[in-house]
């Protein structure tokens, strides 16, 4: 098993808090890390008929079996048990009495904010970084640059995105477009039918579809619902659940004004570029070097890249993109504290001086000085150019 970053974090809060909350998508390795975190607490799913009904029938005689702590995977299927929690570490608040897992934050943190606020430390653990996939350093976020810092990489590009970061694929060696399939089903099959009432899973399948085809691209509702033959409510509260299973995730667009009108429109991101590459229909990475979203996968990689790096350091990571009505845009803004980094994002393996327009453009309307922007691109070298950084792809 890789080391995760977040184990860190984990065994620290379990220091702080009676109870410790782990979510992130299905499969991201989230009761792995707990239970090697946690290897003394018993461990309970609740995924299981059995567990289910005990804590749903008795829940104060299921949580009294685990006075020495537990961990409670799952733990959004019984709603009921949160009440109970609360009065069992009230009554006895060592640190670390209980670790919860769950894969669906809306339904978890619904009943943590109502029941546990104040007595539990939430973290989000997502699939593997690329620093993790190498079992790599990865230094925390304090400055945006130091996200930048790696230097090396045994991995190619567009295997990498093609094959993802879910652990399940990296440790067992299987094949990503087999694992990523079942993983699909199981997700419409359980997931879906969980979080909400959806009649007909062969329509939101292709909405996830749809939603892949816009990676790195602006959220046009009414444009999405269309589509898929839906209402912009319905496109709007699907795309709620896909954000509360940790499939995608909305990078809004920066709130600040540079003397011009800005989009208030966010884009849309997967968590994870395998798997929007299995919904666009590639089954080989040789695909991906001339295909139509070549460019938005690049900027998909790197824009969860560095959402990770933050999740996976205990952060809330303050990230956004920035657009002008007249078609100006920056990839990706990094706001750390009165810091502010810049990052455009190109698929190409050369750089030419047109590439650095829109750095260029960024520097003269904000004001801000070169070494607060950078170019990532799919080479490997990296240099200067025009007082800007060039960057591999690797890097983050």
């Amino acid at each position: 098993m890789k080391k995760r970053l977040l184990a860190t974090f984990l065994k620290r809060d379990a220091g702080f808090y009676p109870i410790v909350t782990l979510t992130g998508p299905r499969q991201s390795g989230k009761t792995t890390l707990a239970r090697l975190t946690f290897p003394k607490h018993t461990y309970v799913s609740l995924e299981e008929p059995d567990q289910r009904a005990f804590a749903k029938e008795d829940p104060k005689g299921f949580l009294k079996r685990f006075e020495q702590g537990a961990i409670l995977d799952e733990v959004q299927r019984v709603p009921e048990l949160f009440s109970y929690l609360q009065t069992a570490v009230d009554a006895d608040a060592t640190p670390g009495r209980f670790v919860l897992t769950g894969s669906h934050n809306f339904l978890l943190m619904e009943q943590v904010s109502q029941s546990l606020a104040g007595r539990c430390g939430i973290l989000h653990l997502l699939p593997f970084s690329r620093a993790e996939l190498e079992e790599q350093a990865q230094p925390e976020p304090v400055h945006p640059r130091e996200l930048f810092a790696n230097k090396k990489t045994q991995l190619a590009l567009w295997e990498t995105i093609f094959t993802g970061f879910y652990p399940r694929i990296h440790d067992r060696q299987i094949p990503a477009p087999v694992w990523l399939a079942d993983y699909v089903q199981t997700y419409l099959d359980r997931d879906v039918r969980q979080l909400v009432h959806v009649g007909d899973l062969d329509t939101f399948a292709r909405f996830l579809k749809l939603c892949a085809g816009r990676a790195g691209q602006l959220l046009n509702y009414s444009s999405l619902a269309l589509d898929a033959g839906i209402s912009v409510d319905t496109a709007r509260r699907w795309i709620s659940v896909l954000a509360a299973s940790f499939i995608v995730f909305l990078l809004p667009p920066y709130h600040r004004n540079f003397n011009k009108r800005l989009t208030k429109t966010p884009k849309l991101y997967f968590y994870d570029t395998g798997l929007a590459a299995h919904l666009l229909g590639l089954r080989e990475a040789g695909q991906l070097a001339d295909h139509a979203q070549r460019g938005a996968l690049f900027e998909n990689y790197a824009v969860a890249e560095v959402a990770k790096a933050y999740y996976h350091h205990r952060r809330q990571p303050a990230l956004f993109f920035w657009r002008d009505l007249t078609g100006h845009e920056v990839d990706l803004l990094i706001e750390e504290g009165r810091e502010l980094l810049a990052v455009e994002f190109k698929s190409t393996q050369t750089v030419t001086t047109d590439l650095l327009d829109t750095l260029r453009w960024w520097q003269q309307t904000s004001r801000q000085p070169a070494e607060s922007a950078c170019l990532l691109y799919g080479g490997d070298e990296r240099y200067t150019r025009h007082d800007f950084a060039v960057l591999p792809w690797f890097a983050v």
